[in-house]
This record gives C-alpha cells, structure tokens and sequence, in this order.
C-alpha cells in the first residue's frame, strides 16, 4: 500500500522491530534490535578511538533511548539503522565534550647546578680539613690512596707500580681510610 508515495509497511527488519518496540513495547522485538546493533555500535566507537570502556558505555547508554524515545522514531524519515547510529554519534559528541580537555604537562626547571657562595665556601673548607689530615698519614698510606682515589688507579695496578703485594695495597688503604675518618668524624655533624 502506498500513500502519497510512502511505503506503509517497511521492509527493512530492523525498522520493523524498531516500530514493534515503538507500538507495542514489544521486548522480543527490542532484543532483536539490541542483538543486531550492540556488537555493530561497540565496533564503530571502537574505530572511532574510543577506549577505557567508554565504547560499552555509550552502547548501553544508546539501546536505552531507543527503547525509551522509541516513540518519537518516524520511519518515514529515517531507517531504524540512520535513527540509532545518529543516536550513537551524538552520545559520543556529548562524552567527548563533557571530558575535560587535557591539560599540558609542566615541565620543571632542573634545579640550579651553579654552587652558590655558601656551598663554595663549605666545600673549600671540606677540601683544606680533607689536605690536613692527608698531611697526618704516613707517607706509604698517603701515596696509597691517592693513587687509588684521586688517580683512579685500581688496587691490582697499585700493587704493580709499587711493587707491594696486593693484600699490603688493600691494608694501607684500609688503614688509611679509617685514620681519615677518625680524623675527619666532625666533619659531617
């Protein structure tokens, strides 16, 4: 039957089950609907970049106002298929304007690597406590450890150029150290 060129009765399904839900609330009908369309709108918002269970959400939030607006479906303006993603597409232009935009990310200014006068002044007086006690070592000790901390030198390469046995290098530093320590226990208070 045809009325100023409009077909009464639709011949796409899912425009049937739509206008069944629309007239009878029929949930059979809306289940159809529900069972054609989820999987379809969840993959569509997926491509469109949606993601954290946002897509889900949408969906769930989209097959309720087709069952709730359904009476406002005018099939002769629209498809079923045209009247839900339309439905899907502005849900997801409202999530996406109620996000709120995301903020640029503060870049912090790395501290100031110039030592200031104070550091300046604590660090020569480090050093001139640091020579003194140097001073208080014996020699052997002293050469010691300088060639192994101020020269870098490692403990097998000492015991070659002096010509000591490696475990006498390892004493002389032990001993050393702990003079040095003894001497400079204040420093750190």
């Amino acid at each position: 039957m045809e009325q100023d060129g409009v077909t009464d009765s639709p011949t796409d399904p899912m425009t049937e089950a739509l206008l069944a839900v629309r007239d009878r609330r029929d949930r059979d009908a809306f289940a159809r609907l529900f069972d054609h369309f989820a999987p379809r709108l969840k993959a569509m918002l997926l491509g469109s970049g949606l993601r954290d269970g946002s897509a889900e959400d949408i969906v769930q939030d989209v097959m309720l106002a087709v069952w709730h607006k359904a009476g406002q479906f005018d099939p002769h303006r629209a498809q079923a298929a045209s009247w839900i993603y339309r439905i899907a597409r502005n849900r997801k232009i409202d999530l996406a304007r109620r996000k709120p935009l995301p903020l640029p990310e503060t870049i912090e200014e790395p501290p100031d690597l110039e030592p200031d006068a104070e550091q300046i002044l604590a660090l020569r007086q480090e050093a001139a406590l640091l020579r003194e006690a140097l001073t208080n070592l014996s020699s052997e000790q002293r050469t010691t450890i300088q060639k192994a901390f101020v020269e870098d030198l490692p403990y097998s390469q000492i015991s070659q150029m002096t010509g000591l046995p490696l475990g006498t290098v390892k004493s002389r530093i032990r001993l050393g150290l702990d003079r040095l320590r003894h001497e400079l226990r204040g420093l750190n208070r």
